[in-house]
């Protein structure tokens, strides 16, 4: 069985699936000389004209630059820079639109050209047999070579590739209208085999494939008569001519045309061992290695109805289209715009101001003749031409569909990339349905959402990469701190050693403390040390009241003073302990003395005394024993004025004890009020005892000394008064002299009183005599 490599020499062919035969319209061009494009004032140069990174300005507005100039620098494996087209000066940097379909701005230089077209200097080159393959490779790099087939995928990557069992220079050129590559075969046939015989020297294949379709003949002619003049290092070269279809000069077709081979789904060629490059790619590479020219021109196909003159023309990248056409005799076309790249997978450009770029291998103007405005699609009809077009073995119908539904999912699961955008299932289709038109745009998408997804995953690498660099720095700090520690440790004294741990058991003990301690808030420490002040407050009260209580002893007034303070504290810490806050104790002692008030005012004859005894039976009871006894009565008139006076000193003391603490000012005013309380219940008892019908006493002796007794207890309420009043340990007032003008206005109002009760006894005494 015949090897692969051995069906090959003998010339064999293979066939490819679908494709098509469109009228290919190359005769207006093929057989005319390259044409050079005339000077034009100004050069638009895009940074990115590639499938890759953009490389970094190096130049700024208002620099000189040369021709063949570098205006970016490569900055990653698949980076290409892009060179100056002439001389002149960079007059702006910034978004211009883009010789795209999307119509969308990327950043371009503006270069004015000075019309001298100085070249930077060069260092032209006999061969490259003396140069390693990784300076061979870095030369195309910085020459910035891309595809120029149509896919400008830059050419150092795809050269960088090993185990290569075949070569294959594609120069099929099968789109119609377009002859840049067959002109550029006939006219630079041993520029091409230099430049091939370099890529031979990079990828070392075994055979070399210089494929060209039976209607270019002139083309073959020249290639063969280039090929026998070469020298290659190992491998075996030969031209070989296929059957004129469309789309033959695809990199899969081609291949699977000449080895019989299909590449998978989703795998390069170099899967098989093979690489293909075009013949235009070819030429710019010896162009670099040997000339040391950049890429900053190409062959580009100049034709249509709508030219008076139509070429191909050796086009500086950065010429504004619209000067290109012009020099071309340019008739624009009513409702027709200009096509860049050929009518089956070029698209329209949104506008002619944009430049040339590398990807530029054709300028379509057509006319309208050979070109309608394109036709409203109508429903599709199911008749499935367009899968059996497809060269790709696909279902663009299928596709389509899921297209306009923005599934990607279901695309992808279709094979959408597999695609080449050739246009046979838009040719062939019935209801003009424009096919490719929506691949392309559910193709950019989901290369929209894989570069954000690519960037975000990127991120993430950087972010890990600066965590695990920052922990890397950190535990590098802290060896550091310890070995000089070490170090320091490793000098010290015994001494200096023992003074070093005893400093780092009290940091240890004081950081020990507060983790054992519960922490409070600020509201909290304030609570305590209230709390603190308050019990020193009573520790200090709880001292002087011993100390009262011992000088007490020897003092029976005092005695006496001692123990009111005592009953009217028993009082207060009753209130204390009950839950009632402060502010309640006091309205309750406010609503006390209110009751008090109100019960006097409407019964003025009630016994103050025995608040439970009711008032009719008090009356009841005194009117009975007048009646009954004259002696009894009047000695029960005595003791109930006694009692009024007592019970009204009693409740002021209480009062007084219970507010003086929390206010000064309201324990003077207390006092006061309980002693005119006091004063107004002496008041009614002797109006009460004056307005009673006077009886008769039966033994003058006896009244006389129930009144004596009356007015003897009458002064000694009054000094109990004063002597409680004097010894009360009195609160600091706010104001000093108001609280010394209240002790002394109270100590007169009650003298005055004793002195009433004293005038009125006498008065007594004079009428029982």
């Amino acid at each position: 069985m015949q090897t692969l490599l051995e069906q090959i020499d003998q010339g064999k062919l293979w066939n490819i699936p679908g494709g098509i035969h469109p009228p290919t319209n190359k005769a207006h061009t093929s057989a005319r000389p390259i044409a050079t494009m005339a000077p034009v004032p100004r050069y638009y140069v895009p940074v990115s004209q590639h499938i890759g990174d953009h490389g970094r300005l190096l130049v700024k507005v208002g620099d000189k630059v040369l021709k063949g100039q570098a205006l970016t620098q490569a900055s990653g494996p698949r980076a290409l820079p892009v060179h100056a087209p002439t001389s002149g000066h960079v007059v702006s940097i910034e978004p211009l639109q883009a010789s795209h379909p999307s119509g969308l701005s990327e950043i371009t230089l503006c270069i004015e050209a000075d019309g001298q077209d100085h070249w930077r200097a060069r260092s032209p080159r006999l061969g490259f047999q003396g140069l390693e393959n990784d300076t061979l490779l870095n030369i195309i790099q910085s020459a910035g070579i891309a595809g120029l087939g149509g896919a400008v995928f830059p050419s150092h990557t795809k050269l960088a590739l090993s185990g290569t069992e075949l070569l294959i220079i594609n120069g099929v050129e099968c789109e119609p209208y377009i002859t840049a590559d067959d002109r550029l075969m006939q006219e630079c046939a041993q520029e091409i085999t230099q430049g091939i015989a370099i890529l031979e020297r990079l990828l070392t294949p075994k055979r070399i494939l210089i494929a060209i379709e039976d209607d270019k003949p002139a083309a073959v002619k020249a290639m063969e008569a280039a090929l026998n003049q070469a020298e290659f290092e190992s491998a075996e070269a030969s031209v070989r001519v296929i059957p004129t279809k469309y789309p033959s000069g695809g990199e899969k077709q081609l291949i699977q045309i000449l080895t019989g081979q299909e590449v998978p789904s989703g795998k390069l060629p170099s899967a098989l061992g093979i690489v293909s490059h075009n013949v235009a790619t070819a030429y710019a590479v010896k162009k670099a290695v040997y000339d040391d020219e950049p890429l900053i021109q190409r062959v580009v196909t100049v034709t249509g109805g709508a030219l008076s003159e139509q070429q191909n023309m050796w086009v500086p990248i950065g010429t504004p289209i619209h000067a290109v056409l012009e020099q071309c005799g340019y008739q624009p076309q009513a409702k027709l715009g200009v096509v860049m790249g050929g009518p089956m997978m070029g698209f329209m450009l949104p506008s002619i101001a944009s430049p040339v770029v590398k990807a530029t291998n054709c300028l379509l103007a057509a006319s309208s003749q050979e070109m309608t405005e394109s036709p409203q699609a109508r429903a599709c009809i199911r008749c499935g031409e367009c899968a059996v077009a497809c060269p790709a073995k696909l279902q663009p119908q299928q596709l389509y569909w899921y297209a306009q539904a923005n599934d990607a999912e279901k695309s992808q699961a279709y094979n959408l990339f597999d695609c080449i955008e050739c246009g046979c299932c838009a040719y062939v289709c019935p209801s003009d349905i424009p096919l490719v038109e929506a691949y392309r745009i559910q193709k950019a998408d989901i290369r929209a959402k894989q570069i954000q997804q690519q960037a975000a995953e990127e991120a993430k690498i950087r972010f890990e990469a600066r965590i695990q660099r920052l922990e890397q720095e950190k535990q590098a700090r802290a060896n550091k701190h310890k070995k000089a520690a070490q170090k320091r440790q490793a000098s010290m004294s015994a001494d200096q050693k023992d003074l070093v741990a005893q400093a780092m058991a009290r940091v240890k003990a004081k950081q020990s403390q507060p983790e054992s301690e519960p922490q409070s808030d600020p509201g909290d420490a304030k609570k305590a040390a209230v709390a603190k002040a308050l019990a020193r407050a009573k520790a200090k009260k709880q001292v002087a009241e011993s100390e009262q209580s011992t000088a007490t002893e020897t003092d029976p007034k005092k005695a006496a003073v001692a123990r009111a303070l005592a009953k009217a504290k028993a009082k207060k810490q009753a209130q204390a302990s009950d839950s009632t806050p402060q502010a309640d104790a006091k309205k309750a002692a406010i609503a006390r003395a209110v009751a008090k008030a109100k019960a006097k005012r409407d019964n003025p004859d009630a016994d103050v005394a025995s608040p439970a005894t009711k008032p009719n039976d008090a009356v009841a009871t005194t009117g009975k024993a007048i009646s009954q006894d004259p002696k009894k009565a009047a000695i029960a008139r005595a003791v109930a004025k006694a009692k009024a006076k007592q019970q009204a000193a009693q409740a002021e003391n209480a009062e007084v004890t219970t507010e003086a603490v929390e206010d000064p000012k309201k324990a003077a005013i207390a006092r006061a009020v309980a002693k005119a309380k006091a004063k107004q219940q002496a008041a009614k008892v002797e109006t009460q005892t004056a307005n009673e019908p006077e009886a008769v006493p039966e033994d003058p002796k006896k009244a006389a000394i129930a009144r004596a007794v009356a007015k003897a207890k009458a002064k000694q309420q009054a000094a109990k008064v004063e002597t409680q009043t004097a010894n009360e340990p009195e609160p600091m007032p706010e104001d000093p002299k108001k609280a010394a003008i209240a002790r002394a206005v109270a100590k007169a109002k009650a003298k005055r009183a004793a002195q009433l009760a004293a005038k009125d006894n006498n008065k007594g005494d004079t009428d029982g005599v």
